[in-house]
C-alpha cells in the first residue's frame, strides 16, 4: 500500500514597497488610485523564495530588510517535495529568473512568484499584483517615467541567492 504524499502549505506574501505612499499619491501622480507598489514572495518548505536583480533568492519568512509582509496569501498545499522543488528553483534560476534577466515591468518578484505558485497549487497570484505594471503604463505620468523607472533593479536585502550548490537555503 502507499504513503499518501505529504501536503505542504503554500503562502504568498505581499509587501508594499512604498509603505502606503502610493494609495496617497497615486491620485495625484497616475490620476488613479493605486493601494500599494507590489512586492511578493512564496513561502514554502520554512523558507521565503523571492526574485530580484540579484536572481532567486531564500531567507527565513520575514527575513528581509522588508520585514513582516502587509499580507499573507493562503495559496493552498502542494504535494511537492523539498528536494523537487530545490531541483526546480534551480532550473529556473538557470532559465528564466536570472538576476540579468529582472525588469521593473515585466519580469519581476511577481512574474517570479506566480510562476512558482502555479508550478506549487496551480493556482495564480491574485490578479490586483500581476496587473499593477499594465495599470502604470496604461497612464500619461507611468509612460513618461518609463525610461527612469525601466532602469531600476529591486533586490530586497536580507536575503541568500539560491543556488542549488550551496546545499539547503
Amino acid at each position: 500500500m502507499e504513503e499518501p504524499l505529504a501536503l505542504h502549505p503554500v503562502k504568498l506574501y505581499v509587501y508594499d514597497l512604498s509603505k502606503g505612499m502610493a494609495r496617497r499619491l497615486s491620485p495625484l501622480m497616475l490620476g488613479k488610485q493605486l493601494d500599494g507598489i507590489w512586492h511578493t514572495s512564496i513561502i514554502v518548505h520554512k523558507d521565503e523564495f523571492f526574485y530580484g536583480s540579484g536572481g532567486i533568492s531564500s531567507c527565513a519568512p520575514g527575513g528581509t530588510l522588508l520585514g513582516p509582509p502587509d499580507t499573507v496569501v493562503d495559496l493552498g498545499n502542494t504535494e511537492v517535495t523539498e528536494e523537487i522543488f530545490l531541483e526546480y528553483l534551480s532550473s529556473l534560476g538557470e532559465s528564466m529568473f536570472r538576476g540579468e534577466s529582472y525588469n521593473l515591468f515585466e519580469h519581476n518578484c511577481n512574474t517570479f512568484s506566480n510562476e512558482v505558485a502555479q508550478f506549487l497549487t496551480g493556482r495564480k497570484i491574485p490578479s490586483y499584483i500581476t496587473d499593477l505594471p499594465a495599470e502604470v503604463l496604461a497612464t500619461p505620468f507611468g509612460q513618461a517615467l518609463r525610461p527612469l523607472l525601466d532602469s531600476i533593479q529591486i533586490q530586497p536585502p536580507g536575503g541568500n541567492t539560491f543556488s542549488r550548490h550551496n546545499g539547503q537555503s
